[in-house]
């Protein structure tokens, strides 16, 4: 595999996990340990961007490389795009964006994220998806679909279930257990996916997307992925067969993720 780079984005500031990076998984804050799993992977090296010295701190206590930023950047991406440059990667070169909440990510899937980048010429970006097989995850606006052509590359990304089954959805009860019960039985095909939220760019797409305006679909879904598609650059959705593991957004998902680690 050519080289390529991990960028760990980390904010201090969360709604619903105030000083969410440096919360205590078994002896270790949680940053730490998702840059544990970065450093199992191929990349050349793996950065951790923050605009919080607190965090900074920590990332310094166990030795790893840190990237000061801005605190006004709207998305992820643009932070990402602002450490490229402070780093001096050249436009051609891969970086993959690690979510700095995803502390059980297999090594394997940000190798993939960035092979399937490097394998197919006409993708700026890549990203990965699973299938869907629950009802309630396709109908969940907190779990992203997306719809791929026949090459593997995103048509559409949505918060809501697509492809729309217009048969099967016209009389749809989502109150209905029984509704839900049925369509467990019938519904959900091969054309399903959820988007698992990890991205290997192109760094000269990076210094594209931040000139580049919000567009009313990005807006309206709160999904930036859709900038890219509105401007005409391709997404290659590689389709996982290992799972990310627990993403810690919420208290239950921290209690999960430590019992995890303690056992």
């Amino acid at each position: 595999m050519s080289n390529y780079h991990i960028i760990i984005p980390s904010r201090f500031a969360s709604t619903r996990l105030p000083g969410k990076p440096l919360l205590d998984v078994c002896g270790k804050p949680l940053i730490q340990r998702v840059y544990e799993r970065a450093l199992q992977s191929k990349a050349t090296d793996v950065v951790i961007a923050t605009d919080d010295e607190r965090i900074a701190e920590a990332a310094e206590n166990f030795h790893a490389q840190i990237c000061m930023t801005s605190e006004h950047h709207p998305t992820g991406t643009d932070r990402i795009a602002e450490v490229v440059d402070k780093m001096g990667y050249a436009d051609d070169e891969i970086v993959v964006n690690v979510q700095g909440d995803e502390p059980l990510i297999p090594p394997y899937l940000i190798d993939k994220v960035a092979g399937d980048l490097i394998e197919n010429e006409f993708a700026e970006v890549s990203t990965l998806c699973e299938q869907i097989i629950d009802f309630e995850q396709l109908f969940d606006p907190n779990i992203v679909k997306v719809v791929m052509d026949n090459d593997g590359y995103a048509m559409y990304f949505s918060r809501a279930p697509i492809p729309w089954n217009r048969d099967q959805f016209k009389n749809i009860n989502l109150s209905s257990n029984d509704s839900m019960t049925l369509l467990n039985r019938s519904l959900i095909s091969d054309c399903y996916y959820r988007h698992i939220g990890i991205f290997a760019y192109r760094v000269g797409l990076l210094r594209e997307f931040t000139a580049w305006p919000h567009c009313i679909v990005e807006v309206t879904e709160k999904l930036e992925q859709l900038r890219i598609l509105w401007n005409g650059c391709g997404i290659y959705v590689g389709i996982s067969d290992e799972t990310t593991g627990i993403g810690v957004d919420t208290e239950e998902d921290l209690a999960k993720v430590r019992k995890l680690f303690a056992e």
